[in-house]
């Protein structure tokens, strides 16, 4: 998949089938609508096009939203690709692009810079300068630049914002595996393993502190998970917590994984860590050793939930 930064950058003499929006997830309600895209794009012989935005269109225009994403953009490249997309446009979204006209925007931007042969959208779709424009307008404009609309069915559409909503819904609520039914995959985490306080080597329990450097990504609920992660090539199973550390005393939030069967330096290595479950809630227990009888337990659950379930349950 190719992947531009901006709509000026792309360039194609090929006809293109496009549809865009934010795929915030890119869960199973959108790849429902991203595979109408793939398929197409296939019978016609065009080049299949996502245009996304960033910033999110809400943290530019509603600025005291504290919205929170599903994925960073890097992660939304990598589910774009596993999908089978040809091309994702991330154009940046500011007040100057968003009082482009209706006709601006398809004039300029659909027919012009991306050679449009078909957009599918939703039957709800409004656009356009102070979002005037209908799926009707964009109809019209169809014929008038010789481009086919294919709309996106009611059902589809409330798919897609029900399901974001209840991932987020059950996110916040430490409801992983909820989550994951929804995507069609593990929620995961894309971050950098960096230098921590080191308690977990004291007590047996070594841990990657995980960084994630975009402030905007959802991080679940507070507690200890069973996650797995792919180092040097291998699915390797862990349990991770996110959380304060109150035990030790701790107060700013970190996301800690300790990996079982797996030794070596990790530090500055980027990491896609996968959650499967949801061990427990984070405590503060009354003593170290009475935290590492519960890690014990958590370790013990975790190989448990592996060897029940085989190791399709370690995704790439």
């Amino acid at each position: 998949m190719k992947i531009y930064n901006s709509i000026q950058e792309f360039d194609t003499k090929a006809k293109t089938i496009v549809t865009l929006g934010t795929f915030d997830g890119v869960h199973k309600g959108h790849a429902s609508i991203l595979d109408k895209v793939i398929k197409s794009s296939a019978a016609t012989g065009c080049e299949s096009v996502v245009l996304t935005f960033f910033p999110h269109p809400r943290m530019v225009l509603q600025q005291n939203t504290d919205i929170k994403l599903l994925n960073t953009m890097n992660e939304k490249a990598y589910l774009l690709d596993k999908l089978g997309i040809n091309n994702l446009i991330v154009h940046p979204f500011d007040r100057n692009f968003s009082r482009l006209t209706a006709e601006e925007f398809v004039k300029n931007i659909l027919v012009d810079s991306l050679n449009i042969s078909k957009i599918i959208i939703g039957y709800d779709h409004r656009f356009g300068r102070n979002r005037t424009a209908t799926i009707n307008d964009l109809i019209q404009y169809g014929e008038t630049y010789n481009f086919e609309v294919e709309q996106i069915s009611a059902l589809e559409v409330d798919e897609v914002s029900v399901s974001s909503t209840k991932i987020r819904n059950a996110l916040d609520d430490g409801a992983i595996t909820k989550a994951n039914e929804f995507l069609g995959y593990n929620y995961f985490l894309s971050g950098k393993v960096v230098e921590g306080k080191k308690l977990g080597r004291t007590i047996g329990f070594p841990t990657a502190n995980i960084a994630i450097d975009e402030d905007y990504k959802l991080i679940p609920a507070k507690g200890a998970y069973i996650v797995s992660s792919i180092i040097n090539g291998k699915a390797v199973a862990g349990m991770m917590n996110i959380g304060s550390n109150p035990t030790v005393g701790g107060t700013a939030q970190t996301i800690e994984v300790h990996f079982l069967d797996f030794e070596g330096d990790l530090y500055g290595k980027a990491l896609k860590i996968n959650l499967h479950e949801r061990l427990r809630n984070e405590t503060k227990f009354a003593s170290v050793d009475a935290l590492k009888m519960q890690l014990e337990e958590d370790k013990s659950a975790t190989i448990h939930y592996f060897n029940t379930t085989g190791n399709e349950k370690l995704p790439l």
